[in-house]
């Protein structure tokens, strides 16, 4: 070192550059370095005030190197003899991970490299970062950005995200419980959607959290709002709903399967009938299959088992066809799957209504879906998730890119686990294929776990950019640690003891890995702030209203969201009451006469009845409301219908205009769809 050390200065004092402002800087020695890592030799003295807790785990280093200057994080820092002198100079061995290089332009300007061209040699220089490098490392000129936060070394400098790759390459976020991975998921998709309206949200929400989380930005589906008929699920999403997630009933699996495909081949042949208005269409002689993608009714199914029935006299399978017959009934009747069986009577095509209210087609000034899962029946969860994966999918496919859906799984390794033998295998397949072939299409992924070790590593591996937040547990911690890049392995020694909203991130959407802190949101965007005030005001000593509770986990007729904001009181109670027997007999009557009808025309029927034979009916509704809803829907039209299970074509359809509105785009979309299947 060749400038005239002042007597009041240490001999490792670093004098500062020119133009840059004046300050007490410890500097270091290189002593060790290979291809990735470095250590630097310094002397300490406790009694100089700038050099307190200068060498210390954590801190970013700038080793000078001919006019660049190579920077590594601090993992590890011990004291050369192991010992430490009170009064005096100590010397310090500071290990560094190297994590690229700040350049300098023709203009006088910087820029970071995560490439070292040439190493540090034997006594370069090494001090502590600078502002303006730190700033250099983490400037992000992508041409669309967002800011989630700042640094955790700086809090002046603000940690950019370029928003198409952390969409289009997938993202997951994880961390503990209580480490704010819910809020973090609200904050990232607030600020997507104020850049990106364009993009369609879905969240796979298990807890019920985001509904309050964006209040004007999203519709929320739970199960008394959401529609998947059952027709819309292929047969072992279907399976995994009528046996309730459980093994061991192939005889009625497979009897089902069978079933299914005749209720559609009655469905399709009571639509060409002469004079229905229902749409008429060419069908080659041989059959359908249960994932044959063509709509049916339930009254059919009921039907061709009823046939079969009356064909079987004495025979063993019988019993085997009643128990599915009693099985198919009772979960019609539950009110836990209206969402699937919303009239035993329903059916017919109606997809791009459903469609266009799960993806938000038009969007409306609401761009994100939030599909409360709390209230869906825990062992059908997975069907649910597989059939909406799988929509969004084939969605984007058939819209060429055209709808863009970002898919947020929360939890996700309820869905996708590490164990191949766990978890529901379409779901899993599902959220594959979005992981694998999404970007390509316009369908990305964002997962969310608190335990990455128990996610599919497959899956994981696709998500190129993660926000790893507070992590405890060991295996955990390996998972995150490899899925690091070159200049992060050492971070994950810091993975255990980061505050809450803070991670680290790193992955393609970020120029280089940065431990950062998320920005703080409104109390009213929080996830989760309704049961957060319930449990605030029973900390106070409110009173909860038990039969309130109690009717919502009943949930008989899809009212537990007004009844729990309503005072509690007698005469609300008998009211309730009331309200309740007379929708259950309503419900009764209706059935009732489903049975019959479904009696007669298996008696004196030989094809089902057109629509000239059908009557509207008036189906109460949990609200106490009264809506009417035709016993059978006209089918829109269909175009071109394809897939391995397709039997036929069907050509020269009518517009679809007449069922439903929207623009020619809309159904020429629809039509795309369903070819798909």
């Amino acid at each position: 070192m060749t400038e005239n050390i002042k007597a009041d200065q240490p001999a490792n004092y670093a004098p500062p550059l020119k133009g840059e402002i004046t300050r007490r800087r410890t500097q270091g020695y290189v002593v060790d370095c290979d291809g990735a890592r470095a250590v630097i030799m310094a002397h300490v003295d406790q009694h100089s005030e700038h050099m307190e807790n200068y060498w210390a785990v954590g801190q970013l280093i700038s080793i000078h190197e001919g006019d660049k200057r190579i920077v590594g994080q601090t993992f590890h820092v011990e004291s050369a003899d192991n010992q430490w002198v009170g009064s005096g100079v100590n010397t310090l061995l500071i290990h560094i991970e190297l994590v690229g290089e700040i350049r300098p332009g023709k203009d006088g300007s910087t820029t970071f490299s995560s490439g070292i061209a040439n190493y540090p040699r034997m006594g370069s220089i090494a001090h502590r970062i600078r502002a303006s490098d730190l700033e250099t490392m983490h400037h992000n000129d992508a041409a669309s950005t967002i800011t989630v936060g700042h640094l955790a070394q700086e809090t002046s400098i603000p940690a950019k995200i370029d928003l198409d790759k952390l969409t289009s390459r997938h993202f997951a976020i994880v961390g503990s419980t209580g480490t704010g991975k819910s809020t973090s998921v609200t904050l990232i998709l607030h600020k997507i959607i104020a850049q990106r309206p364009d993009l369609r949200v879905l969240i796979l929400d298990p807890h019920n959290e985001f509904s309050t989380a964006f209040l004007t930005e999203a519709v929320v589906k739970g199960a008394s709002s959401l529609h998947l008929p059952f027709w819309l699920f292929t047969f072992d999403e279907f399976r995994e709903i009528v046996f309730r997630g459980q093994k061991g009933f192939e005889s009625e699996a497979e009897l089902l399967r069978d079933l299914i495909g005749e209720a559609k081949q009655m469905y399709d042949e009571g639509s060409q009938r002469p004079g229905s208005s229902l749409v008429r269409r060419a069908v080659s002689g041989a059959g359908y299959t249960a994932d044959s993608p063509v709509p049916y009714r339930l009254t059919d199914l009921f039907k061709a088992i009823d046939e079969r029935l009356g064909q079987l006299e004495g025979k063993a399978i019988k019993p085997t066809l009643k128990q599915l017959r009693d099985r198919l009934f009772t979960i019609s009747e539950d009110s836990r799957f209206a969402f699937c069986f919303s009239q035993p009577n329903a059916g017919g095509d109606r997809m791009k209504e459903i469609i266009g209210d799960l993806f938000r087609v038009p969007i409306d000034e609401k761009p994100i879906s939030v599909i409360d899962m709390s209230e869906i029946p825990g062992e059908v969860v997975n069907s649910v998730a597989s059939v909406l994966c799988r929509m969004a999918f084939d969605l984007a496919v058939s819209s060429q890119g055209g709808i863009q859906t970002l898919v947020v799984c929360e939890e996700a390794h309820r869905y996708i686990p590490s164990n191949q033998d766990a978890g529901f295998w379409p779901t899993r397949q599902a959220i594959a294929r979005i992981a694998k072939e999404g970007r390509k299409y316009g369908v990305y992924l964002g997962i969310v776990t608190q335990r990455p070790s128990e996610l599919d590593s497959t899956i994981l591996s696709q998500c190129n950019t993660i926000f790893a937040m507070r992590l405890a547990n060991q295996n955990d911690q390996e998972i995150i640690g490899d899925a690091m890049t070159n200049g992060a392995q050492t971070s994950i020694n810091f993975i255990s003891s980061l505050a809450d909203r803070e991670c680290i991130a790193f992955g393609e959407a970020l120029k280089t890995p940065m431990r950062m802190v998320f920005e703080t949101i409104p109390p009213e965007c929080l996830p989760g702030s309704r049961i957060k005030e319930m449990q605030k005001l029973a900390r106070m000593g409110g009173n909860v209203d038990l039969s309130a509770v109690i009717r919502r986990m009943r949930d008989a007729h899809s009212r537990a969201h007004a009844e729990m904001r309503e005072p509690a009181g007698a005469n609300r109670l008998v009211q309730r009451e009331v309200e309740v027997h007379e929708a259950d007999a309503a419900m009764a009557r209706d059935m009732a006469q489903f049975k019959a009808d479904a009696s007669s025309e298996t008696a004196g029927i030989a094809s089902p009845p057109g629509p000239e034979n059908l009557e509207v009916k008036t189906v109460p509704h949990a609200n106490g409301a009264r809506n009417s809803h035709a016993a059978i829907e006209p089918m829109g039209a269909i175009q071109d219908w394809a897939g391995k299970s397709m039997v036929g074509r069907r050509q020269n359809a009518p517009s679809e205009q007449s069922t439903s509105t929207g623009s020619g785009r809309g159904n020429s979309l629809v039509h795309a769809f369903r070819s798909r299947h």
